[in-house]
């Protein structure tokens, strides 16, 4: 199997063989974590780094990736990655920071940083032969999989609560998925799509379930680690604060992996500070933080953030880990503060989602505790477009004014 050895348990530390077909620990349900031999790595790189720094997308990390290349030249599934890292000045400046990055993963194909795992997602499947591949998704990881699996003909099937949001469900449905609507929550349907990925043999894609999910994130670390090299920013990466939303809790865990990936190779020190930011009405991996434990206990998820709003997170011991273990920390927010943070970016020129604004409002109420300052370096993860849910966008802003179409009323507008 060439770099990839096989999976180990993030909980009880068993190892199992590449080849066999498996999503969790079998001894105690644990998240796997994908082992690569790195000696075999570093023999394909030699000494002239990564070969595949031409590539538009995360496919110039493929070295560090556990899956071959799956193809698909000049079609999106090769642009997922490489999102732009924006320095706004004014956000800066209204914040007091001197040093403040956004790395805006709504320029992905179908707008959200889970682009990066249905590539890899996918790739794997067509490695091992799976013709359908399933997942569960309150929209953005299902929008992810229907456009990377439309674009290299794959078959996908999406699970999605039938509150998503109208702008998701209709992603999904362009994009040629088999979508069903679940009447219930997304941990219903969660469990719902690995009844049926039993039942009809599908590869389940779900996130915090499949390993190869935080596998795809991992490549955002590389790319945080790939900017800080090239653009030389004045300080070391272990002294950066990187705000990222926080739901079932792969994305940050992923991130933790790719820096670990890093740090093992020998490329980097040691990591960025990983601050996780929850939505107070979705807060279990922030409550299992704050308790100073890793007893991940359900909640009654209620957000405007649907992206994140999970009652039970799947990935919750190695998110409190990613924290934990680089010296971060957690921080919940309001709903009034998401919403804050969706107009206050808007006003930068970037449009996020609410769970993409999450991220921010935890840099805001960070600053406004005290433990973010003016010389802080801080990096902050937008995952995903505002186009992705209107609704809570137009909740954000006032409603614009309807005139007549007349030069007096532009001016009465105008002195109000």
């Amino acid at each position: 199997m060439g770099k990839f050895t096989g999976y180990q348990c993030s909980l009880c530390g068993a190892e199992y063989p590449p080849d066999q077909p498996i999503y969790a620990c079998p001894v105690d349900g644990g998240n796997l974590d994908v082992l690569l031999d790195l000696h075999h790595v570093r023999l394909q790189l030699g000494a002239g780094g990564l070969p595949q720094e031409g590539e538009p997308g995360l496919w110039r990390y493929l070295p560090l990736l556990p899956v071959d290349d799956p193809g698909g030249r000049g079609t999106p599934l090769r642009l997922a990655g490489w999102t732009p890292v924006f320095e706004p000045a004014s956000l800066a400046a209204e914040l007091g920071l001197r040093r403040l990055w956004i790395k805006d993963e709504s320029h992905n194909p179908t707008a959200s940083f889970k682009d990066r795992a249905s590539a890899v997602v996918i790739a794997r499947a067509r490695q091992i032969g799976a013709e359908v591949v399933v997942t569960a998704s309150t929209g953005n990881a299902g929008a992810a999989l229907a456009g990377m699996a439309a674009a290299v003909g794959h078959k996908a099937v999406i699970f999605a609560p039938r509150s998503a949001p109208p702008a998701k469900v209709a992603q999904l449905l362009v994009y040629g998925a088999t979508v069903l609507l679940v009447d219930g929550s997304y941990d219903d349907a969660f469990d719902l799509t690995i009844q049926a990925s039993e039942a009809f043999g599908w590869y389940c894609r779900n996130t915090g379930y499949n390993p190869f999910t935080a596998e795809g994130k991992k490549t955002a670390a590389f790319e945080v680690w790939d900017w800080h090299r090239k653009t030389r920013p004045g300080f070391a990466l272990s002294e950066m604060k990187l705000f990222i939303s926080v739901g079932d809790g792969n994305i940050i865990s992923g991130i933790h992996k790719g820096f670990k990936d890093l740090q093992a190779l020998g490329w980097i020190e040691a990591p960025p500070q990983l601050i996780g930011v929850q939505a107070e009405g979705s807060a279990a991996i922030a409550n299992a933080y704050a308790r100073g434990d890793e007893r991940i206990i359900p909640v009654q998820s209620t957000t405007i953030a649907d992206s994140i709003s999970v009652d039970l997170p799947r990935d919750g011991v190695r998110a409190v880990r990613a924290a934990v273990q680089t010296g971060g920390r957690y921080v919940l927010v309001s709903d009034a503060e998401i919403l804050s943070a969706i107009a206050a970016l808007g006003k930068a020129g970037l449009f996020a989602e609410p769970a993409g604004a999450t991220a921010y409002a935890g840099l805001v109420k960070a600053i406004g505790e005290g433990w973010v300052g003016a010389d802080d370096a801080v990096f902050v993860l937008n995952t995903g477009s505002g186009l992705k849910d209107v609704r809570a966008a137009m909740q954000a802003v006032k409603e614009a004014p309807v005139i007549k179409p007349s030069l007096d009323a532009v001016k009465s507008v105008i002195k109000s």
